[in-house]
């Protein structure tokens, strides 16, 4: 293979979220969450397990900051815990949870490593999902007192804001499959937690910009390329249907200020209807967009079609909400062991596609890695030939796509550290260090070598 540069300026990072890694869940006035209460529920998570200790970074913070600029990161995309801040999702902050995020921030700082705050990864307090959770309008007021909170905290030392990450996944596993917390399957109530996501993040970029207009934010949204399995007019339209609800339904509101017709069209049956006014609220314009990119989806609407061997991305409660009838095939391509399909090629089709139809915004890839089932040697060290292989490719198409003209300005591995894998438990690894649960030890793996080596070269 060439080699292969990035521009200068070009962002190295990798990303965490709070549940998965943090740990210290009753600690310093921390209240509960959905996933603390998701967690509990019998046969939700693989094997029981819980993010209550998870790799326990509340209290191991310096030692990961200190394998980051080991690594040579240049910026660490991280997730603020709603209810540590806020226990009840409403009211005073908490002293200690903000505490916390600013003794990070600077450790992070003073080892030259820029922090990414994301506001909500998924861990909605308790009591907001008591009241109704992101299907009622009001979360989505509660999300912006609590963003201008945190923002106030941390404002003056860090420029970088995501608001939401991933919104599909929080309305549509959370409240659709009931794949995911809260663990509910409701289609009609799905749709409105997405809108109300949306509106969360466009009156908390309102508030945070007017309090310190320099700082730049933005959402992250997971975006996948979509194939139809055959030219059948079936497929195609599942295609379509199938881009509609995963990747359109986001990028409209956010950066076109509206919903597409035919998505529309298609939840007819669900009673939808978005206030126009949220519009306006939700297109706050943005200084980034993050795209989280893993793999592609291959679709067809013919009766029969062959399915992937787990009938669907998710379960059998589909969360594709006006898609149910839509079949998930297999392409034939290599798999990592979450099943997931490899398709670098996917990634500059994304990346081209944003920038064609929603352009004047800085991009970056806010997640990208592979889960692979590792076995580590009796030192602890992890050869993860496939792990390597996956991030080479799709910093290639990452290189690629900026030669198209794609403004890309970073590129963060998902994940730092292996970790709590949401339902799949501590059965998936996906990080560049290995973490031995038992113990703690962290230990490198050569993925991560590998990609220090990247970041000091600019270049694959």
């Amino acid at each position: 293979m060439t080699s292969v540069s990035f521009p200068a300026g070009f962002r190295f990072g990798a990303a965490t979220a709070a549940y998965q890694i943090e740990g210290a869940a009753a600690e310093d006035g921390r209240g509960p969450s959905i996933w603390d209460d998701f967690c509990r529920v019998p046969g939700k998570v693989l094997n029981g397990d819980t993010g209550d200790v998870a790799v326990d970074h509340y209290h191991r913070y310096r030692e990961d900051v200190a394998l980051m600029r080991d690594l040579g990161l240049h910026a660490y995309r991280f997730s603020v815990s709603w209810p540590r801040v806020q226990p009840t999702g409403s009211g005073k902050p908490n002293a200690a949870g903000l505490d916390f995020y600013r003794r990070l921030a600077d450790e992070l700082l003073a080892a030259g490593i820029e922090p990414w705050p994301t506001l909500y990864h998924w861990d909605l307090p308790s009591p907001l999902e008591d009241a109704g959770g992101w299907p009622e309008r009001d979360t989505a007021l509660r999300f912006a007192e609590y963003a201008a909170a945190v923002h106030d905290a941390l404002g003056d030392r860090v420029r970088h804001w995501t608001t939401v990450n991933e919104p599909w996944c929080a309305a549509f596993l959370g409240y659709a499959s009931g794949e995911h917390a809260p663990g509910r399957r409701e289609p009609a109530a799905a749709l409105d937690a997405a809108h109300h996501l949306m509106l969360g993040h466009g009156l908390a970029v309102a508030a945070m910009r007017e309090a310190r207009p320099d700082n730049r934010f933005g959402a992250a949204v997971n975006l996948y390329a979509v194939s139809a399995a055959t030219p059948d007019p079936a497929d195609l339209d599942a295609a379509r249907r199938i881009d509609g609800m995963q990747n359109r339904f986001f990028l409209d509101p956010l950066l076109r200020g509206r919903y597409p017709d035919d998505v529309l069209d298609d939840l007819a049956g669900f009673g939808f209807d978005p206030d126009a006014e949220d519009m306006a609220v939700i297109a706050q314009p943005l200084d980034q967009l993050g795209i989280n990119y893993y793999t592609r989806h291959t679709v067809s609407g013919l009766p029969g079609a062959a399915t992937q061997a787990a009938s669907s991305p998710f379960s059998a409660h589909s969360p594709w909400v006006g898609s149910a009838d839509v079949r998930f095939v297999p392409a034939g391509r290599p798999v990592t062991d979450m099943g997931w399909e490899i398709d670098e090629v996917g990634l500059r089709e994304v990346l081209t596609r944003v920038h064609r139809d929603y352009p004047g915004v800085p991009l970056y890839i806010t997640e990208n890695g592979a889960g692979y089932d590792e076995d580590a040697g009796p030192d602890g060290t992890v050869h993860d030939t496939g792990r390597v292989r996956y991030i080479e490719a799709h910093l290639r198409a990452c290189r690629d796509a900026i030669g198209d003209g794609v403004p890309l300005a970073g590129y963060f591995v998902w994940s730092l550290l292996d970790n709590f894998e949401w339902a799949w438990g501590y059965s998936k690894r996906f990080g560049l260090v290995r973490v031995d649960y038992a113990t703690q030890r962290r230990t490198p793996k050569d993925s991560a070598r590998w990609y220090a080596g990247v970041i000091g070269r600019g270049g694959v």
